[in-house]
């Protein structure tokens, strides 16, 4: 009979292991997958892992995907670390991306290349704006941070689409809800030219080695680590837990507003109804494959990447709906899960 007997203590083998072993998992039923809908397993595995690094330009067009990503994970690491759940870095994603909008209508011929550090920090206001909501209801009236950052994310979305329909719409648009495109001084560097990735990936990659640092080697991150492993023992050290509650929030929410303004002065270049593209409940998947850590969240981003490139490709070459990437990030979730059991506890054959 197989049975869990729980370890001693966690293991730190599986910590390392269990996302590989989901990723196995995943693979096999996506095989599984494929094939109950009459598709070539070896062809549905091929779009997914094999078409996003086939040349230079799809890994560019990767990296593009794994920005936003990543900057929404780190940010979430650190709220997650600190015990602190925010479910509703989407809607601090679009708000983000809503003022950071805001302030790139604004340009004109004239204006300086100083429009584009404007922008980047009213996402990060914008972001900071809507978490902040979060953290005020949970800090004065102990609402669940998780029910209002999610119900949040709604509110966001019919701001953004109140503004794209309405005030902002582009009179000039044939009638789209879309908003003028930004003039270019408003958009951001590219980083070479033929690719769409801009600045946003160094920013990304900068705020990786920012989050290391401040996780483990300052006192403010220490202080943010104890507090949501040990409540008790963080007050009797005398960490605040509202300091720690604002801090994880202020800054997750930055950091998808961060994302969001990259993303609507970079690749899309305009407001428009389509910026919500899950990003933010994505990013929840990317930090926990990545167990929490700003390394491991690099691939982890890169992954989640290749499962939005792959669902794409498989609209267009396979035949399959665009809920297809939905799936392989549910599979990943279910399976990092179910695998995570391991950590705490061991497989065990024999009789009950």
């Amino acid at each position: 009979m197989l049975r869990l007997e729980p370890r001693p203590q966690p293991s730190r083998w599986w910590s390392l292991a269990s996302p590989v072993l989901a990723l196995l998992i995943t693979v096999v039923i996506g095989v599984i997958l494929f094939s109950a809908l009459g598709k070539d397993p070896v062809r549905g595995l091929q779009v997914f892992f094999v078409e996003p690094l086939r040349n230079a330009y799809a890994i560019s067009e990767l990296l593009v995907k794994a920005t936003p990503l990543l900057i929404i994970a780190l940010g979430l690491a650190v709220c997650f670390r600190s015990n602190v759940w925010n479910i509703g870095a989407e809607g601090q994603y679009i708000i983000g991306a809503v003022l950071a909008s805001g302030v790139a209508l604004q340009a004109g011929p004239g204006t300086g290349p100083w429009i584009v550090g404007a922008v980047l920090l009213a996402g990060v206001a914008g972001g900071m704006l809507w978490a902040g909501i979060t953290a005020l209801l949970r800090d004065r009236f102990s609402a669940n941070e998780i029910l209002v950052s999610l119900m949040l994310v709604y509110v966001a979305v019919q701001v953004l689409n109140y503004l794209v329909y309405g005030p902002w719409k582009d009179p000039q648009g044939y009638n789209f809800p879309q908003t003028k495109t930004f003039e270019k001084v408003a958009q951001m560097p590219r980083l070479m030219d033929g690719s769409r990735v801009n600045i946003g990936l160094v920013m990304a990659l900068a705020g990786v080695a920012a989050v290391w640092v401040f996780l483990f080697r300052t006192r403010a991150g220490y202080a943010q680590t104890v507090g949501g492993l040990a409540p008790a023992a963080a007050r009797y050290a005398g960490f605040s837990s509202r300091r720690a509650l604002w801090t994880a929030l202020l800054l997750s929410g930055g950091a998808a507003g961060l994302a969001g303004a990259l993303e609507v002065a970079g690749p899309i270049g305009q407001l428009t109804p389509y910026v919500p593209a899950g990003y933010g409940f994505a990013a929840i998947i990317v930090a926990f494959v990545g167990r929490l850590h700003p390394v491991g969240i690099v691939f982890s981003a890169l992954l989640m990447s290749m499962f939005y490139i792959g669902g794409e490709l498989a609209q267009s070459r396979l035949g399959l709906p665009k809920s297809i990437t939905g799936v392989f990030q549910g599979l990943l979730l279910f399976a990092l899960l179910a695998c995570d059991t391991l950590i705490a506890y061991r497989v065990r054959f024999g009789k009950a």
